[in-house]
């Protein structure tokens, strides 16, 4: 055994080697991780795939062995909504999600002030919802089963009330993670699309959607139990479970009662009154010859006039007449 003297001695010579000392820190700093500052391997938010660099085209076809997800034109995909390592101030976990519905964009928290930024599509209005919950499950090329609440409000949907199986037309796409809150299933999903252009819309029925290629990197990423915040629409921290209530389906119109079309009465006509002939061979005498009807004659109308009055006679009549005239 070396005397105790001779192994500090040995210490301090390599203390002072340049050389010993920076191999030393090289073999230190190669269990960091570069962008978290936390041991590799050490925490949730190191496994998984490898973080994005921003010279990285991540939207390039995908296979699983099951089906491919097709490639998309990234120049089409707004920057803001490209998967990226982003500067994210947050005192959560490592491995927290926290979906910011005003920016449409669903953070993977990485630790040391960075987190994995990507793309969504957020609840349309009226089914926007705030609180906390946890990753429950997740699958691959999930199975989608319309909720009865959505088929009222879309009966073609009724083709798939027993479930509409996993494929690249699923609504579900790629991949789906399972949301619980309080130990209850709400229905919400965080999933893939093939609609990848409604990234950055409000959109869904409540379920956050992600470019397939961007779900299929985060499910590598979570192991389940991993905490899910979802802020208010204002961006700000939820103060507990915020649910919206079901929109009620739409009621169906009564049908208007049909309209009788007007009936147009045939235009009278007047017929002569029915004679009856007689006469040689047939039996019936010949019908008297009627004679034709004349206007009867008008008596003069007596009047009260009475008649005119003889002119008077200035001097005295002769023989009854007047000598003047």
């Amino acid at each position: 055994m070396m005397p105790t003297g001779h192994r500090l001695a040995s210490f301090s010579q390599v203390i002072k080697s340049p050389l010993l000392v920076l191999a030393a820190m090289m073999a230190l700093s190669a269990c960091v991780d570069p962008l978290t500052g936390q041991p590799a391997g050490g925490t949730p938010a190191a496994a998984g795939p490898e973080l994005p660099k921003p010279e990285d085209n991540v939207y390039v076809a995908k296979s699983d062995g099951q089906f491919t997800v097709p490639a998309l034109p990234v120049e089409e995909i707004p920057e803001a909504y490209r998967r990226q390592v982003v500067q994210y101030e947050s005192d959560q976990a490592p491995g927290t999600i926290i979906i910011d519905p005003s920016k449409r964009v669903l953070y993977y928290v990485l630790g040391k002030n960075k987190a994995i930024r990507y793309g969504i599509a957020v609840g349309a209005e009226g089914f926007g919802w705030s609180g906390e919950s946890i990753v429950a499950n997740k699958k691959h090329w999930p199975t989608w089963t319309p909720p009865k609440e959505m088929i009222a409000r879309k009966p073609e949907l009724s083709k798939w009330e027993n479930g509409q199986p996993g494929g690249p037309t699923n609504p579900l796409g790629a991949r789906a993670i399972y949301l619980t809150s309080g130990g209850r299933d709400y229905g919400y999903r965080i999933h893939g699309t093939p609609d990848w252009k409604s990234i950055g819309r409000n959109a869904s029925s409540g379920c956050f959607r992600m470019i397939n290629q961007d779900v299929m990197d985060l499910y590598e990423r979570v192991t389940g139990g991993e905490k899910v915040i979802v802020l208010t629409a204002k961006g700000e921290m939820p103060k507990g479970l915020s649910i919206p209530k079901p929109p009620a389906p739409k009621k169906k119109a009564a049908p208007a009662a049909p309209v009788a079309a007007p009936v147009a009465a045939p235009p009278l006509v007047v017929l002569a009154p029915p004679t009856i002939a007689g006469g040689p061979g047939t039996g019936l005498p010949a019908a008297p010859a009627v004679a034709p009807a004349t206007a009867p004659a008008v008596e003069p109308v007596a009047t009260d006039t009475p008649p005119a009055a003889a002119p008077v006679c200035a001097v005295p009549l002769v023989n009854g007449s007047c000598p003047q005239n």
